[in-house]
């Protein structure tokens, strides 16, 4: 195999068992990613079907602009991060990865899948990897849930998650960031046409409520997936130290999330330990190198984030491509 427009040699091979995620490693310096994705495409995404991730490494990827050019070989456009649940900045065309602090690990998910509409590719360029840690952990999003205990799969499947954010500033993200806007009518526009409850209190804080899907099903493969960020969400995720300091703070809905099954009752602490040791089983990760760009099948793989030591710089781009769970199926609670 080799790049287009040059004679440098990519040779493949997979970096998991079970042919788990396609490496494509340029040999020898100075290959051009662009040229070789454009080249290639219909084989990126070959195996990013059957996959679930591609990995480009050694070529010549020296800047976040290289990057978004890689991306648009297989989206013409790059999404913007609205509606998000992590600080990360603007870089160019692209996003930062999650900035929470180097201590933090973050739970595997599939991005948006906090919502009803979500890419379908999600990228990640390393720019500069970090002295220790810092992966990027994946997990099969099919084989998570088949390993989650059949009854708790029955009980999420039927009553979806609901999810309750309260933006307030100064605990997690504002109104503001999370819509990109100041204007609060398009906050409620933007709720309106995504079925979101929202709720304006009387100290300036936005509540919303949705209700979404647990399980959603792979267009291209059929196969279920488990899609939700209910283990995420839920209050329990939060250190014990600044779960109590909160609940000290405020009552349980004023918390800056937190999920429910989608009737509104608690989850049970026994099934959120059944998908968290799920996702547990089914995680792997790899070592990140400066310059790998690692596409990602949001639907077929989730990714987290490990706690890591000295500088990284991880960039992070999502394709204008997206699954929408309420054209596809009506989600729990919904008309």
């Amino acid at each position: 195999m080799t790049g287009g427009g040059d004679a440098h040699t990519v040779r493949e091979s997979f970096l998991f068992p079970g042919r788990r995620v396609a490496v494509f490693e340029a040999i020898g310096p100075g290959t051009d990613p662009v040229g070789w994705a454009t080249a290639h495409a219909d084989l990126v995404r070959d195996r990013l079907r059957t996959a679930g991730g591609c990995l480009l490494r050694g070529f010549d990827v020296p800047d976040e602009s290289v990057f978004a050019r890689v991306v648009r070989v297989f989206d013409d456009e790059l999404a913007e991060y609205t509606y998000g649940s992590t600080p990360r900045s603007k870089v160019g065309d692209v996003y930062t990865s999650t900035e929470y602090p180097a201590s933090e690990v973050i739970p595997q998910h599939n991005e948006m899948s906090y919502t009803t509409t979500w890419p379908l590719r999600i990228w990640f360029y390393s720019v500069l990897p970090a002295r220790g840690g810092g992966e990027t952990p994946l997990a099969d999003s099919h084989a998570v849930h088949n390993r989650i205990p059949a009854g708790v799969r029955e009980r999420f499947t039927r009553h979806g998650v609901r999810y309750v954010r309260n933006y307030r500033a100064g605990l997690g993200v504002s109104w503001q960031d999370a819509f990109a806007t100041r204007e609060p009518a398009e906050v409620e526009d933007f709720c309106r046409r995504r079925n979101i409850a929202f709720e304006w209190l009387d100290d300036g804080v936005l509540r919303t409520v949705e209700t979404c899907q647990a399980v959603a099903t792979h267009p291209e493969t059929g196969r279920p997936v488990w899609m939700n960020q209910a283990h995420l969400f839920h209050v329990s995720n939060l250190k014990e130290a600044t779960r109590v300091a909160l609940l000290d703070m405020m009552d349980e809905a004023d918390l800056p999330r937190n999920a429910y099954l989608g009737d509104g009752s608690p989850i049970d602490a026994a099934d959120l330990a059944a998908i968290r040791q799920a996702y547990a089983e089914e995680t792997v990760a790899f070592p990140w190198r400066t310059g790998d760009v690692l596409l990602v099948d949001n639907m077929a793989m989730s990714h987290g984030r490990s706690s890591f030591v000295g500088p990284r710089k991880l960039l992070v781009a999502m394709g204008a491509a997206c699954y929408d769970n309420l054209s596809a199926a009506a989600a729990p609670g919904t008309t």
